[in-house]
């Protein structure tokens, strides 16, 4: 087949320069004129203009031009089906050049060829299929079956092995009989059926029609039937039925990926389309490298992400635009590419809240890329309960998702952290998910570390551009979710607000997402959201609560979330009050150089254990009622157990992730570890150094300024 030459794109020719042209020189009019061979138009125009010259155009120059080398003026050329080379014509009628065709050639032939492509005389790839009295029937492929006949054996042929046969003819009704050929010295050649090329959107009108797809595999299933292929191109997706044998796996070469090229008949299954695959094959060189490329540049189109207005005024989400942008692109990018998401989330109210807002904006287009029951094989959300991308959680991932590989052929999955993934304590984690080759997106608001960003590919943290941990995980992927689908805008509106009253937001940012949606919900309704879903994340574990946390964010039937978030605050309170109860009276206070009041709280020792709240809530709640105790004064508060301590301040200014970090190098086997927010975190160290630990962690405090 003729290919146009790609030095002069077809033309013959390069264009080296002007030159002044020698018929007009130079001046673009015609010398002479035969006024009888003129319209009155015609003549009226030469009357007014003149006569432009017919060599240049009236341009008075012309082009110098060089004869193109590589196709030597021809403009075209032909390949050389086996060596590839650049040749005149096609030899002796068929593409392959001289030298080529001094050595024998055999065709192999694609699942795809039909009697069509065959030609009496030539030469075929075959595989003995089985043995009669009267000679050998050969398979040419998966379509084509022949007949060596005995008369023409002179060697006893075995049932599996690769044979080389000779069309002598082809009878009525498709019957071939075949030759087979000896050859010590032959030049393969794969032949193709010459099938239109055609994208995913355009199968869908093709029905009952054969046609070629080229795209990448994106999944691979196996079922009890057919081996399931879904390949991707620039425009959509097509599922391929391949079928070797009951439950057997077809085309095992062919894995997540790769760039193929997919024969075969369109078929109708319900509501759409299946490519039932007669032949698949892996693409490589520059084939591979052109349709890749074709297919990146058409995702990276189709993933752009919303142009939106803020829901507030808010010079840090400003800055941070371009961040977001770019999380809400690779996630868009994700998904059009059929990659599975995981959603790590923080178990409290902000982690939940940033969690549903980016749940509720990815799902439907889940469903649109994978169909109806998409969400349950390319998306799963798992709360994380420490405030980092814990070990534990990275073994979980990596684990579910190299099972995926196995028995779905899906690709590894994108990690998308909320309300955690920007400290040192995420890295050791994420060192385990590059090994894999998963690819990590975190919005987080706690103070962050440098050194994470070596393992992510997008991150926003208000930090990174002046702010502080007021712009809360809620409110950041509240406005993530509307790049990535702005359709969920009204439905997810309110969750910066109860993300802000969650985690206690005094940002300006959090009072204009309150002020927002007062017309709906109150300041205690907020609350009382944000209270049951610390409670229930409490008994939730390491469970994702689907459908529970979509009633208490009242994503549901409003009478349900009604009754639900008035019964588990009524439970959680009583908890909190017991808890607080018992532990206020074991509290130990004293003034700090600094005029603050540290408070400190065995909650090992002086609060109940394994129940709602935990050591953390525990002592935030101590640390409320102590502020309005001391109103006017700065206030810290640290419970304290075995092998940890947890911080809370107000009027001070600390900066827990520096303190944790000096008191790692400062106390000599202390395995001290840990973060937070500046002036709400908590740290970790080994239980036999809890007294030199909480020694030099008050020491820090009370060197503090205050407010």
């Amino acid at each position: 087949m003729s290919e146009k030459c790609i030095e002069c794109n077809g033309k013959g020719y390069s264009v080296t320069g002007t030159a002044k042209c020698p018929e007009c020189k130079g001046t673009g009019k015609s010398k002479s004129i035969d006024f009888m061979k003129l319209s009155e138009k015609d003549m009226a125009n030469f009357l007014k203009n003149g006569s432009s010259c017919n060599n240049c155009g009236g341009s008075g120059e012309i082009e110098t031009r060089e004869t193109c080398t590589a196709c030597e003026g021809k403009g075209t050329f032909y390949k050389c089906k086996i060596c590839g080379s650049a040749m005149e014509g096609p030899y002796d009628g068929d593409e392959i050049c001289p030298s080529c065709a001094k050595k024998q050639v055999v065709y192999k032939l694609d699942n795809s060829c039909t009697l069509e492509e065959l030609e009496v005389g030539r030469m075929y790839h075959a595989v003995v299929r089985n043995i009669a009295d009267f000679g050998v029937f050969v398979d040419l492929n998966s379509n084509l079956r022949g007949l060596v006949h005995s008369s023409n054996m002179k060697e006893t042929l075995e049932v599996g092995e690769a044979v080389i046969v000779s069309l002598k003819e082809i009878k009525p009704k498709g019957k071939m009989d075949l030759v087979p050929r000896k050859l010590k010295e032959y030049q393969t050649v794969e032949l193709e059926k010459d099938l239109p090329t055609k994208t995913a959107t355009e199968v869908s009108r093709m029905v009952g029609q054969k046609v070629r797809i080229e795209g990448e595999v994106i999944q691979v299933k196996q079922t009890a039937g057919p081996t399931i292929f879904t390949i991707a191109d620039e425009t959509g997706q097509v599922s391929g039925a391949a079928f070797e044998s009951a439950g057997e796996r077809a085309y095992p070469q062919i894995e997540s990926d790769m760039i193929v090229s997919a024969t075969g008949e369109i078929t109708s299954r319900g509501d759409s389309v299946q490519l039932e695959v007669q032949s698949l094959k892996r693409l490589t060189g520059s084939k591979e490298a052109e349709i890749l490329k074709r297919i990146e540049a058409a995702i990276d189109n189709r993933a752009e992400p919303y142009e939106i207005e803020y829901m507030v005024r808010s010079e840090v989400l400003e800055k941070l635009r371009p961040a977001m942008k770019k999380v809400a692109k690779e996630i868009r990018k994700a998904i059009i590419k059929s990659t599975p998401i995981i959603l790590r989330h923080h178990a409290d109210a902000d982690g939940m809240t940033a969690a549903m807002a980016i749940e509720k904006a990815i799902i439907p287009l889940i469903k649109e890329v994978n169909g109806s029951d998409g969400e349950y094989h390319f998306y799963k959300r798992a709360p994380s309960k420490a405030p980092f991308y814990e070990v534990m959680d990275v073994v979980r991932d990596i684990s579910f998702a190299l099972e995926d590989t196995a028995r779905h052929g899906q690709k590894m999955p994108l990690v998308v952290s909320v309300d955690n993934g920007s400290t040192l304590e995420d890295v050791p984690a994420m060192k385990q998910a590059r090994v894999y080759g998963i690819q990590m997106i975190v919005v987080d608001h706690h103070h962050p570390d440098k050194e994470v960003d070596d393992y992510l590919i997008a991150h926003v943290n208000p930090a990174h551009v002046g702010g502080d941990f007021g712009v809360t995980a809620g409110m950041l992927c509240t406005e993530v979710a509307r790049m990535i689908n702005i359709n969920v805008e009204k439905e997810i509106d309110h969750l910066p607000a109860v993300a802000a009253v969650g985690d206690r937001s005094e940002a300006d940012e959090a009072r204009q997402y309150i002020e927002m949606v007062a017309d709906r919900y109150s300041l205690q309704d907020l609350k009382d959201m944000a209270l049951a879903l610390d409670f229930e994340a409490y008994w939730l574990k390491f469970n994702n609560g689907k459908g529970i946390i979509d009633d208490i964010l009242d994503f549901g039937d409003h009478r349900i979330h009604k009754n639900l978030v008035n019964l588990l605050c009524e439970q959680a309170n009583e908890m909190i009050s017991e808890q607080i109860d018992v532990c206020m009276a074991h509290v130990k206070s004293q003034n700090l150089p600094n005029g603050a009041i540290l408070n400190v709280l065995d909650v090992e020792n002086y609060a109940h254990k394994f129940t709602f709240p935990p050591p953390g809530k525990t002592s935030g709640e101590v640390h409320d009622r102590l502020c309005r105790r001391f109103a006017d004064k700065p206030v810290i508060t640290i419970g304290y157990g075995p092998d940890f301590a947890v911080i809370r301040s107000k009027g001070v200014k600390m900066n827990i992730p520096r303190m944790v970090r000096e008191l790692h190098e400062e106390v000599k086997g202390g395995g001290v570890n840990g973060g937070g927010h500046l002036v709400v975190g908590s740290i970790k160290f080994v239980e036999g150094m809890r007294t030199e630990v909480l020694s030099k962690l008050a020491e820090k405090v009370g060197s503090v300024g205050v407010e």
